[in-house]
């Protein structure tokens, strides 16, 4: 039985082949209507969700299973003080399958030791969020063709972005990847995300705080949002939240195939006066998450 907790979980090539048969379930859908029949899957929110909770719901759907499950802590019996662990021995009695959010990291690790159905993370606190991660290199892959040979800018909060850890752990492992981190001193990637990933592997980076500067040069830019909460005191945060708003004004400087990627949800760091351009596609990677977890849910449940 296999479980997904961390991206680095999953080969490059179980990754390569994910992606192979969610572009096969994108251009043949009524092949997998029915491959997941009277299959169960639980989602377990801890955490508020739309985008991950809802695309779990509907891959199963799609492929004739059905979903059972809670969308916040409060309505489970956790408000009761009951632990993970004693969750999970229950809910895999009733589920195929089981999706997992919870705001503390390492929670779905205890799920997975206690669990006899397959766990999948679908975010865990600042750690992981490998299905967000699949669902970006599927959206690179479509968009770009490619997942090697592409400088790729990370932009926000790179301190405690989940989806920013998990993807730069998945991406490093392609060839002939660069990274431009652009952050405000305060949010820099944390040290063992860069001395493990980037670092070890030798792979080209430089980190700026000036989102104008290094945008010419992307083929890939990922937005994440600078948060408010994260700083020590206000004025750090007036002095550089709007450094990081992507205008269409800023992209006057970038390249024609620019990919924008955001995991989504967007405050303000993203004017919707972008949401028009050819090279937005982070609406278009939100649904994509639908068919990469249509194809990880296959896997797991080892259905052919």
């Amino acid at each position: 039985m296999r479980n997904l907790i961390d991206i680095l979980d999953l080969s490059v090539d179980e990754i390569n082949a994910l992606i192979a048969v969610a572009n096969d379930i994108i251009a043949h859908p009524e092949m997998y209507r029915e491959k997941c029949r009277y299959k169960k899957l639980a989602t377990l929110f801890f955490e508020p969700s739309t985008r991950t909770r809802l695309s779990f719901e509907a891959a199963m759907m799609e492929l004739g299973g059905n979903v059972l499950g809670f969308s916040e802590a409060s309505s489970s019996s956790s408000s009761k003080g009951e632990s993970v662990a004693d969750t999970i021995a229950v809910v895999s009695g009733y589920a195929d399958i089981i999706a997992m959010r919870h705001p503390k990291e390492g929670a779905p690790i205890v799920a997975a030791a206690k669990s006899s159905v397959p766990i999948i993370n679908a975010g865990d606190g600042g750690h992981h969020h490998p299905t967000q991660t699949l669902t970006d290199l599927l959206t690179i892959s479509r968009v770009k063709g490619r997942l090697n040979d592409l400088t790729i800018g990370v932009c926000g909060d790179l301190k405690f972005g989940r989806t920013v850890h998990s993807l730069i752990a998945a991406m490093s492992r392609y060839e002939g990847i660069r990274f431009v981190l652009i952050s405000p001193e305060e949010l820099k990637l944390p040290r063992y995300v860069k001395e493990t990933h980037i670092k070890a592997k030798g792979i080209s980076y430089q980190q700026t705080e000036s989102l104008d500067e290094a945008i010419g040069m992307l083929d890939i830019l990922y937005m994440t949002r600078v948060q408010r909460e994260r700083f020590f005191n206000e004025e750090d945060y007036i002095r550089l939240k709007d450094s990081y708003i992507l205008t269409p004004e800023k992209l006057v400087q970038a390249k024609e195939d620019l990919c924008i990627l955001h995991p989504l949800p967007r405050v303000n760091e993203i004017s919707t006066a972008v949401d028009s351009d050819s090279r937005a596609c982070y609406f278009e990677q939100a649904r994509y998450g639908k068919f990469i977890r249509m194809a990880l849910i296959l896997k797991l449940l080892e259905v052919e």
